[in-house]
């Protein structure tokens, strides 16, 4: 498989050098290079509590698209497909951090947890006021019982969004941690590959599928999902993973779901157009409204074919944050669309 690259070596610095010179959202940090943060004049730490996270690259647009006005204040960019390091983690807490505090998110798989919660105990100790929030929605990897142990998938875009938009309203740590938490309970997903993508390092697809076949509850770095279907027409598989989802986590009859349709990074928008007019009509019959979706490839896996369906049933607060304004590079707009419930 072709890339585009000049070195495995240099590839992340070069993407960066892109991405900061195209978005006047964001700035290089002072400490290391890695770090993103919003631009200075977006943000007061000693008022505002700051959110980061740090994740591998490879899986653009998040997260660095994600940081500005409304979601994130910085984000630690790691190697492809790799935990940055908890030190650099730590330079990521510093450059943010004021006098009120800070949340690191950390998107549930191991190297992430490690080195995440390495950096908020050396920083805690350094004095900063930080804590760390695990996320987690992927229903595929652990059962109802051991949600803890589920790892972190793009339904955790919720959380982003709306800590994000509650921070910029001036809430306190306690309560942002509360509010990011009462979310993560809320999130389901459940993912389908169709094809492989391929490492940028190897240049070796991550898995192989035959052709007509689909994985379902594939993971964001290529983890190996729960079980196969057979290709068919798409509405068959939306009902399937639907189904799941309000197995997993029910909503009754006269309820509302937000909704993500998130595309691995090779599914074209035609596609993930009609899985999110599927997955509305599918809720639809169960009695529950589809509203406020996010459509997209927000979290990729490279050229990976296939998509992720995560439903969050929210409060009202949840869902005024999740449609509040906000400016930056990637986080789309999101439209509060209701539609008759029908049983």
């Amino acid at each position: 498989m072709k890339k585009l690259f000049n070195s495995a070596e240099t590839m992340v610095d070069d993407m960066l050098d892109g991405f900061v010179s195209a978005y006047p959202h964001v700035k290089r940090g002072i400490s290391d290079p890695r770090v993103i943060v919003r631009d200075s004049n977006a943000k007061n730490v000693d008022k505002k509590v700051t959110l980061l996270i740090g994740n591998g690259s490879g899986h653009e647009p998040i997260a660095m698209g994600f940081v500005g006005q409304g979601v994130l204040d910085a984000n630690v960019v790691g190697d492809v497909f790799a935990a940055p390091s908890a030190d650099l983690i730590l330079e990521g807490i510093s450059e943010v951090s004021g006098a009120a505090g800070s949340i690191l998110l950390i998107s549930q798989h191991s190297g992430d947890m490690i080195n995440g919660r390495g950096a908020v105990m050396m920083a805690q100790d350094e004095g900063i006021n930080v804590l760390a929030l695990p996320m987690y929605d992927d229903i595929s990897a652990a059962p109802p019982t051991r949600k803890q142990d589920r790892r972190g998938a793009p339904g955790t875009m919720f959380i982003y969004k709306i800590l994000g938009a509650a921070a910029e309203e001036g809430r306190s740590q306690t309560q942002l941690f509360t509010l990011g938490e009462a979310v993560r309970d809320r999130i389901v997903t459940l993912a389908a590959a169709v094809s492989p993508g391929v490492s940028p390092l190897t240049g070796l697809p991550m898995f192989t599928l035959p052709d007509d076949e689909i994985f379902l509850g594939m993971g964001v770095h290529g983890e190996p999902g729960v079980g196969r279907v057979k290709v068919g027409p798409v509405d068959k598989l939306v009902a399937l993973m639907v189904d799941k989802l309000l197995e997993d986590r029910p909503i009754t009859a006269g309820g509302r779901a937000c909704v993500i349709i998130n595309g691995m990074g090779g599914t074209t928008m035609m596609e993930l157009l009609t899985i999110w007019a599927e997955t509305r009509s599918k809720l639809a019959k169960h009695g529950i409204s589809a509203i406020a979706p996010m459509i997209g490839s927000f979290v990729t896996t490279q050229e990976m074919g296939g998509f992720s369906i995560s439903l969050m049933e929210p409060t009202d607060d949840m869902l005024t944050c999740w449609c509040a304004p906000s400016d930056t590079p990637s986080f789309p707009k999101i439209m509060l669309v209701e539609q008759e419930k029908t049983s």
